[in-house]
């Protein structure tokens, strides 16, 4: 099936790298012009001359997720060059690994910030254009968002926090047709556990995972915009998650040793 998205407009989130990047490179490939907005304006720039070497067009905007009035400056840029939007993708986030007995509570308030508000911002000032184009809204979420993964306690609660929120908006435009996305990838090889938060708000630093076995970041970036093309619901990629969301169906205590299982496994993990 061809997939294209000619002259649409499509905002991406912590575009400047991982599953962000490359949503922005094949989103431009198949037609979009894609506004590409995070905060490290440097690799912004990187991500457009690559887009813009290709043949495709991209406007950066700085934007901090967490700040609403970056969001709202996203969106109005975005307006201004466009006077239109087709797509939203909220991918920009945050991850953490340590137990909440341990967690300032700053960190938890970090991610929902990020993971969470930033999504809540973006929806809430591109919602009007997108009723207007009958487009699409997408949250790039994880398993976390399905069932609590040990140690990792606001990430988990951002993200079913964002799957409510999305799910809502998606019941609330049922009959003004906006199409709601909630996308969920397996672990994927980004940056996001080397940036990942620990008890005090530090950064990891290392990946406890071994990055080269996991989803690539394009590979995550071709399942999602199928899945915005044929305008599914949900969408979970790895074998694992299938895998969890069917036994929290009727095996809920299973899934929590499974996990926890797993979790503990990690090098240097917090569990014991």
């Amino acid at each position: 099936m061809k997939v294209d998205f000619d002259n649409k407009v499509a905002i991406i989130t912590g575009a400047s790298s991982g599953i962000g990047r490359a949503l922005s490179i094949e989103l431009a490939e198949k037609g979009a012009k894609v506004v590409l907005a995070a905060r490290n304006i440097d690799a912004l720039n990187s991500v457009k001359s690559h887009i813009e070497s290709k043949g495709g067009e991209a406007l950066i905007v700085k934007c901090d997720v967490s700040t609403e009035g970056d969001c709202k400056k996203l969106i109005e840029e975005c307006v201004t060059k466009y006077n239109r939007i087709d797509i939203l993708i909220n991918n920009a986030g945050i991850s953490m690994r340590a137990l909440f007995d341990d967690t300032d509570i700053s960190v938890i308030k970090k991610l929902m910030d990020v993971n969470f508000w930033g999504t809540v911002y973006c929806t809430k000032f591109t919602l009007p254009y997108i009723q207007k184009s009958k487009g699409s809204i997408t949250g790039v979420s994880s398993i976390a968002g399905y069932h609590g993964l040990p140690a990792r306690t606001g990430y988990s609660a951002s993200k079913y926090a964002m799957h409510g929120f999305l799910e809502t908006i998606r019941v609330e435009n049922l009959y003004k047709d906006v199409h709601v996305l909630i996308a969920a990838p397996g672990f994927t090889e980004s940056n996001v556990r080397l940036s990942a938060l620990t008890a005090d708000g530090s950064s990891q630093g290392e990946s406890p995972r071994e990055e080269g076995k996991m989803m690539t970041s394009e590979e995550v970036a071709t399942i999602i915009i199928k899945a915005i093309y044929r305008r599914k619901r949900q969408v979970v990629m790895s074998k694992v998650g299938k895998t969890a969301v069917f036994l929290k169906k009727f095996v809920p205590a299973f899934l929590d040793k499974m996990f926890y299982k797993a979790m503990a496994k990690e090098p240097n993990s917090p569990l014991k």
